[in-house]
């Protein structure tokens, strides 16, 4: 409320002291006026005191009039004057105040839109509200509808607040802030029973975090005054609570947002990872896209590359050794130990068919070839479990081709599959199909040979040409047998040159030449299978003959 002081309105500045003496002038009245302390203001320097009239503010006295009769005219001509100064003081206060405040809520606001996190917003109301309010204390709890429990997300000031008795009593605060309600506390009692609150404490005031009927907590400030809080405080920080409300819903559908885009984006990688384990990421590459939902019915595109297929011999018999749930762990343990050696060698597989695999390699026929031989190395690893499993040994062939191959999207626009199509896929299969004729581990087609730049790495020779079955071609067969022990490598190495001979004099026909070959890379090394294999066949064309038309050339048929 504004201060008044009667002196200061009948002071010269404001003319109103002229304009009262010419009044008593004119009315030819007898009167002196002083303040409430009868301290002489204006008027005739000789106090008539026949009549006292007061000059009242809101019944407070700021002076007097003394003097005849028409004393009373003047001592209501001031209090009139006295009136209209106080309201146009008044004005002003209240115009001062109310600019402060819009000022306060402006800054307020600003630094609101400043912050995106939830406990940041909460912090800086509670702080701004405790400053603005002049509080000791502050704190700002908020309702978690899902776990039903309260958070306390900031305070501020002095530690009078108990954090975990506040939590404790939550059914205590739903009555006050929590309930929607924003005022100032007559009663401490509870809360000082219950130690959320110090004995310091004197005052309490809150209003609610609310948006539209939607209660979300409250900001409760601390005095350690009594009375401190007046209504004028509950308005500004009503006003206060409102704008927190919405700038901590909107962070926290901001965070619930990013959170819920998180989890999509996760559960979407998650798709990908595992649809990916179905059709390769190198599938899809090749087609050009990154992502396996940009594929589309009819996307195609061709390459030379080189394929693989793997194959258990004797699988059959092997299974049937087994259950069924035997079986598939059998099957799974061995794939699970290949897949990761064909990928590590910029590889993948295009499927898996029971106890075969077919993989591809885009980027070279020496990778392929590498893997091939880290398979066969890492069968005899698996081949050691086996036995500890009491399980049988297996043996396993590989055969490789390169060629153009087109792969692709093909079905129809309700069922799509990843496919590839080209007689490479099938001459590779056959090529593996002949390891068993062969009685060697890997073998690898001449046209895939002549796109490995360092052949000399990889320990080969040659078995002759083969055909496939319709083709009027035929291609020249290779044995890799870099996957062998140690040992057998060195005997075939050794034996290399008088191999080579054989294989030159098997293939001319000349079998007694090419039995003396063959049974000297025998005697060096007994265990060589391929060798024995050509010895054999040339016992039999020598003993039963070959057609005229023989040129050694093998057909490869059906698998």
């Amino acid at each position: 409320m504004p201060k008044i002081i009667l002196k200061n309105i009948l002071s010269k500045k404001s003319n109103t002291e002229a304009l009262t003496l010419l009044l008593i002038e004119q009315m030819k009245a007898h009167i002196s006026i002083t303040d409430e302390k009868n301290n002489y203001l204006c008027g005739n320097t000789e106090l008539v005191t026949q009549y006292e009239h007061p000059v009242k503010l809101h019944e407070e006295i700021i002076g007097w009039v003394k003097g005849d009769e028409k004393a009373v005219h003047i001592a209501s001509l001031l209090a009139l004057l006295v009136q209209k100064e106080f309201d146009r003081k008044n004005l002003g206060s209240e115009v001062l105040v109310l600019y402060q405040e819009v000022n306060m809520v402006f800054n307020f606001s600003d630094k609101l839109a400043q912050a995106i996190d939830p406990v940041a917003i909460a912090q800086i109301a509670v702080d701004e509200a405790r400053h603005l309010i002049n509080s000791v204390s502050g704190v700002v709890v908020l309702w978690d509808e899902t776990t039903g429990q309260l958070q306390i997300p900031a305070t501020s000031g002095s530690d009078l607040f108990n954090k975990e008795k506040l939590i404790s009593y939550a059914d205590l605060l739903l009555k006050i802030g929590l309930s929607g309600q924003s005022e100032i506390m007559s009663d401490l009692t509870p809360l000082k029973e219950t130690g959320i609150i110090g004995d310091e404490v004197q005052s309490i005031i809150y209003a609610a975090l609310k948006v539209k009927h939607r209660i979300m907590g409250a900001i409760i400030l601390a005095g350690d005054k009594t009375m401190q809080y007046t209504a004028s405080h509950l308005k500004f920080l009503t006003t206060l609570a409102l704008q927190s409300s919405s700038a901590i819903e909107s962070a926290l559908l901001y965070e619930k947002n990013i959170r819920e885009a998180l989890e999509r984006e996760e559960a979407m990688r998650r798709i990908y990872e595992v649809t990916a384990k179905f059709v390769p990421y190198e599938f899809i590459g090749s087609l050009g896209y990154k992502l396996i939902t940009d594929v589309k019915l009819g996307d195609q595109v061709e390459k030379v590359v080189t394929v693989l297929f793997t194959d258990i011999r004797d699988y059959t018999s092997i299974s049937e050794q087994m259950t069924p749930e035997e079986n598939f762990q059998f099957v799974s343990s061995y794939n699970e130990r290949m897949g990761p050696i064909i990928r590590n060698h910029h590889g993948f597989i295009n499927q898996y068919l029971g106890d075969a695999i077919m993989a591809l390699f885009p980027e070279s026929a020496e990778r392929s070839l590498a893997a091939a031989i880290e398979m066969q190395q890492d069968l005899r690893e698996f081949n050691v479990l086996q036995k500890t499993k009491n399980l049988p040994s297996i043996r396993m062939g590989i055969g490789m081709h390169t060629g153009p191959l087109v792969m692709g999207i093909t079905g129809d626009n309700d069922r799509l599959d990843a496919t590839t199509i080209s007689d490479a896929v099938n001459t590779a299969s056959r090529i593996e199909s002949l390891t068993k004729y062969y009685k060697a581990n890997i073998l690898l087609s001449e046209v895939t040979l002549q796109q490995i730049q360092h052949p000399e790495n990889f320990h080969l020779r040659y078995l002759g040409k083969v055909q496939v079955k319709g083709k009027q071609s035929s291609i020249g067969i290779y044995e890799c047998f870099g996957s062998d022990s140690e040992e057998q490598i060195d005997k075939k190495e050794k034996t290399l040159l008088i191999f080579n001979e054989g294989m030159h004099h098997y293939l001319n026909k000349s079998f007694a030449n090419a039995i003396k070959s063959f049974e000297s890379v025998t005697d060096v090394n007994a265990e060589d299978r391929t060798a024995q294999f050509f010895l054999d066949n040339s016992v039999r064309h020598l003993q039963k003959g070959v057609p005229e038309s023989w040129s050694g050339v093998v057909e490869m048929s059906n698998k």
